[in-house]
C-alpha cells in the first residue's frame, strides 16, 4: 500500500540545501538546481556552478539538506 501511494503523490527532486563556504565559513540557504552562479554573501568567491540539472558546488560543503 505504502508504495503504491508513494508513486501517486509523486515528490520534487529537488531542494534545498545549507552550505558552508570553504574560504571564509559562511553558512547560507540555497537551492541545488540554481540555474545562476551563486556567490557567499560574505567573501564573494563563487560557491555554486549551474550545470543543467543539479548545480556543482565549487568552494562549498553541504551542511544540512532542508526538506
Amino acid at each position: 500500500m505504502l508504495k503504491k501511494r508513494k508513486i501517486l503523490i509523486p515528490e520534487p527532486k529537488s531542494r534545498f540545501i545549507r552550505v558552508k563556504c570553504n574560504v571564509c565559513g559562511n553558512e547560507q540557504t540555497l537551492f541545488d538546481h540554481a540555474t545562476f552562479p551563486v556567490r557567499c554573501l560574505v567573501c564573494g568567491t563563487v560557491i555554486v556552478a549551474p550545470t543543467g540539472g543539479k548545480a556543482k558546488l565549487i568552494n562549498a560543503e553541504i551542511v544540512r539538506i532542508l526538506g
